[in-house]
């Protein structure tokens, strides 16, 4: 038997309401108690030093670039990277080389995730062969192998029989589909949103409206199938609208977004979907406030210099998001946004439970895996201590606050900040 007792901890469960100073006893892998009592002998005792307990982050978006592109990144250098950020759940888009969209692929990433052995790893299958959007993969058996839900990840299902069918199918076996929100015909050719700076940049843009249009049409198609639906990375204050109201008809509906605020005009904040304005950002944090965008995602990206240093059309999108996801969100409790607990919740149970995982909770029998974080830490982000392969992150030499110390997956440490 192996026991470890975390004590003098602030603990923080959003999925019970928990938030007092106690100790967890975890053994064998498992919170075997919230309150210390009863330690065996031989148990290994780790203060932590007053600082907050919290489940491990879910981030239920990130792109791992194995199998196919892992000079980017591959499933160890994004483990380290995870767990250096209190990560201890990855759900990995299916946008591989070749797309994840048979039997055996999913089970490769489960077998990489054992044999690694850092932090959980799981992956989403693609909902249509190839990614091309054309024909439905196999969904039943892909569940059946471990995939967590069915998304052509940074590529939105366009096609609306063909969303039908995928959504109608996946209601046949419960299951989840994400959807990329954005109108492509609307979207193709755009460098970033549309409105006053692209104008004076010069850039081509993107309308705001590609991101409702396809939210709407495809509540319209959830309401016709009665289909398990998540819109990944909402970020316009009517598509946020949207999902509200349709939450508030009890339709099955859940949505992420990402915790990213950058207004500097480089490739390295090249995102898709792009930033948006004022306007938007403030309605993000209003429908994180009141519950109708469930969860934060990291939307980890990476990707290599030459795809990057490139004029701004060309460049790609997307950055590096696992070990900047937690300071960054807590800004949202530094500036009096949202509640510790609140914010807490959508990186954690929320997530977890929208893919239905047994993580994100810190109960008696679940496992231990959780987070130790100074909340008041000062500290700057800098690229070059990331453990990620690519840094395309633009947030080399931010001030943040409040910072991983220690994660703990299957009641080991697989990241202490002293090491």
């Amino acid at each position: 038997m192996s026991a470890t007792l975390f004590r003098n901890a602030r603990l923080l469960d959003p999925a019970s309401g928990r938030d007092e100073t106690g100790a967890i006893l975890v053994v064998d892998g498992l919170i075997a108690a919230l309150d210390g009592g009863g330690v065996p002998s031989g148990t290994t005792v780790i203060d932590c030093g007053g600082h907050c307990l919290a489940p491990g982050i879910v981030d239920m978006r990130v792109q791992l670039r194995e199998p196919g592109a892992e000079h980017m990144e591959n499933m160890v250098s994004a483990s380290h990277a995870a767990a250096a950020g209190g990560v201890t759940t990855m759900a990995a888009l299916p946008n591989t080389e070749p797309p994840i969209d048979d039997v055996a692929l999913v089970d490769f990433v489960a077998r990489r995730a054992r044999d690694i052995g850092l932090v959980n790893i799981h992956t989403y299958a693609a909902a249509t062969k190839g990614l091309k959007g054309r024909e439905l993969t196999e969904m039943g058996l892909l569940a059946e192998a471990g995939a967590l839900g069915f998304t052509d990840g940074i590529r939105a299902i366009a096609d609306a029989l063909v969303m039908r069918r995928a959504l109608s199918y996946a209601r046949t076996f419960d299951l989840l589909l994400i959807q990329h929100p954005e109108e492509p015909s609307l979207a193709a050719g755009g460098a970033m949103t549309e409105g006053e700076m692209a104008t004076r940049l010069g850039l081509p843009g993107i309308t705001p409206a590609a991101e409702v249009m396809m939210v709407e049409r495809d509540l319209r198609l959830v309401e016709i199938t009665g289909a398990r639906y998540h819109a990944a990375h909402v970020s316009t204050a009517a598509a946020i609208e949207a999902i509200r109201g349709a939450k508030q008809r009890g339709l099955p509906v859940t949505c992420d977004t990402n915790e990213t605020a950058v207004g500097e005009y480089r490739t390295f904040a090249k995102l898709s979907p792009p930033l948006r304005s004022e306007w938007d950002r403030r309605a993000v944090v209003d429908g994180l406030r009141d519950g109708t965008i469930d969860a934060i995602a990291s939307d980890h990206a990476p990707h290599d210099q030459d795809s990057k240093r490139l004029p701004f059309t060309s460049a790609e999108s997307g950055i590096i998001g696992l070990e900047t996801l937690l300071p960054l969100s807590l800004e949202l409790y530094h500036n009096g946004h949202l509640p510790l607990i609140s914010l807490l919740r959508a990186l954690t149970c929320a997530p977890a439970d929208i893919l239905r995982l047994p993580v994100g909770r810190l109960a008696t029998g679940a496992p231990a895996d959780f987070v130790v974080f100074d909340l008041d830490r000062p500290w700057q982000i800098a690229e070059d201590d990331f453990r990620s392969k690519s840094k395309n992150s633009p947030f080399d030499g931010r001030p943040v606050q409040g910072r991983a110390i220690k994660t703990i997956v299957g009641g080991r440490v697989v990241y202490d900040s002293k090491d």
